[in-house]
């Protein structure tokens, strides 16, 4: 890495950085893009360390990167790279440059960093106040050169082994949970039902046995109306009965009588 100080890049902003990053990927954009990500990628593979550097081009990927490993840190080191948001933001999102930190004093670092001064490769004296993080190479190796065993202890959860599969009864459906979901919901349908035939008096009850009446039911009041009645006509007046007309008859007269007496029961015959 130090070799390559003093590094400036071509005209329309070539790098053999880029270049090579560029026929990695195979993908052309890359060899005229922005390189001080690609610079550290082409240094760790040259070191044989890129597994635990990381190879990127896009500098919040790279972070991100460092701390899904769990390499992430606010404390720099040397070897560790450092990465700047500019804007001074402190999330990964807003990282714009990486470099490479050579040493720490005090609070001040010193870093060999690509594509500075827009077209150089050179060491630079910084600021922490522009820094989002550190990743750290190191944590990332002692990551992944844990033994088996150890790490094996760090999953809180194993899967249980499967078991056979046996295909039972056709009736071992409904007692399954999607069988108990459907007759709660039409349980809950009928009883919804029931209570809304209640409430308006429309609706029938179902003939469940529980439901049988115990006294025979009341007989609705009739809401109809009931029509008038015609004007009632007047009864006859009942038949006097007939006077008898009396004829007086004069003293001395002789009383007529008719030709068949009636025999008096005690006269002889």
């Amino acid at each position: 890495m130090r070799q390559e100080l003093g590094y400036k890049e071509k005209s329309g902003q070539f790098t053999k950085f880029g270049q090579w990053y560029a026929d990695r990927v195979q993908d052309t954009q890359y060899r005229k893009g922005p390189w001080c990500d690609m610079f550290i990628a082409w240094a760790a593979d040259k070191a044989d360390i890129g597994d635990y550097v990381g190879q990127f081009a896009w500098t919040p990927s790279h972070a991100a990167w460092f701390m899904k490993q769990g390499a992430w840190t606010q404390k720099p080191e040397p070897g560790a790279l450092v990465f700047f948001d500019w804007r001074g933001g402190k999330s990964y999102k807003g990282i714009d440059h990486v470099g490479v930190v050579e040493r720490v004093d005090g609070k001040k670092i010193h870093t060999i960093e690509a594509n500075v001064d827009r077209v150089w490769l050179k060491r630079k004296t910084r600021e922490t106040d522009k820094v989002v993080g550190y990743g750290v190479p190191r944590l990332v190796k002692d990551g992944a050169e844990k033994p088996d065993e150890i790490r094996s202890t760090e999953r809180p959860f194993v899967s249980a082994p499967r078991e056979d599969v046996r295909h039972g009864s056709p009736l071992d459906v409904l007692g399954t949970p999607p069988a108990l979901l459907a007759a709660m919901v039409l349980m809950t349908i009928v009883l919804s039902l029931r209570v809304s035939g209640r409430r308006r008096g429309t609706h029938r009850r179902l003939p469940w046995p529980w439901h049988a009446p115990t006294s025979p039911p009341a007989a609705k009041a009739s809401t109809r109306t009931p029509r008038e009645k015609p004007p009632a006509k007047p009864h006859p007046a009942p038949a006097q009965p007939a006077r008898t007309t009396r004829t007086r008859v004069p003293v001395g007269a002789a009383t007529r009588h008719s030709t068949s007496t009636r025999r008096k029961p005690y006269e002889p015959g």
